[in-house]
């Protein structure tokens, strides 16, 4: 009777060996791609918030704009109608002459409105006195012949402040040289003067007596 022959133990061990190296591996990639999911995850989350951020300035903004529309809109509805109109009339004076800011609110009392209502006027006509002093001395100057100081003691007079009238003077252009020589020869259009007497008189008008001798010497002395 032929005996049977028993399996190696051998190969039972090979087995197991294999299968422990398979539970491994498959372990090892369960674990990246588990921290490959949670990357993605992370990820997701930084993406999400970036994302947010423009979205959240975007209504700062629009926040912003919202305010500012809303204080204009009350700023006009504040107005009275006697405001309102001060503020037409200031408007329409400023398009044909110029004024001081002073001026500006004497000549809108004198056309009945109130301090208040002419004050409100000139606070938002937009004006700007430097400007408007430059423009009134340059109307001075079209109509007749001043000496710096002169002219500035002129704006002042027009209720400008004297740093108002000092920018008015400093970029008017004039040649205080010829302004002198038409003084002087104004001055002899409507009378006789000797040398030193339309000397005099051009010094008293403020101008230098280098000015005031130019001057003269324009007219024939």
């Amino acid at each position: 009777m032929a005996k049977e022959k028993t399996p190696k133990k051998g190969g039972a061990k090979r087995i197991i060996v294999i299968v422990v190296a398979v539970i491994i591996v498959l372990g090892i990639i369960g674990s990246i791609g588990g921290n490959d999911g949670s990357q993605q995850a992370d990820n997701s989350q930084t993406t999400e918030v970036v994302s947010q951020t423009p979205a959240t300035e975007a209504d700062q903004v629009s926040d912003t704009q919202e305010t500012t529309t809303a204080a204009a809109t009350t700023t006009e509805s504040a107005a009275t109608l006697g405001e309102s109109n001060a503020l037409d009339s200031a408007m329409s004076y400023l398009n044909f002459m110029a004024f001081s800011k002073e001026g500006l609110i004497q000549q809108l009392e004198y056309e009945g409105y109130s301090n208040e209502e002419a004050k409100y006027a000139v606070k938002n006509c937009g004006a700007d006195w430097n400007e408007q002093a430059l423009e009134k001395a340059q109307d001075y100057l079209d109509t007749g012949s001043f000496s710096y100081e002169g002219l500035i003691d002129q704006l002042e007079y027009e209720k400008f402040t004297t740093k108002q009238a000092t920018y008015g003077v400093d970029n008017c252009g004039a040649d205080w040289n010829e302004q002198a020589a038409k003084k002087a020869q104004s001055y002899l259009d409507t009378g006789s003067f000797s040398r030193e007497q339309l000397i005099n008189q051009l010094e008293y008008e403020k101008f230098t007596t280098e000015q005031a001798e130019y001057g003269v010497s324009q007219v024939g002395y």
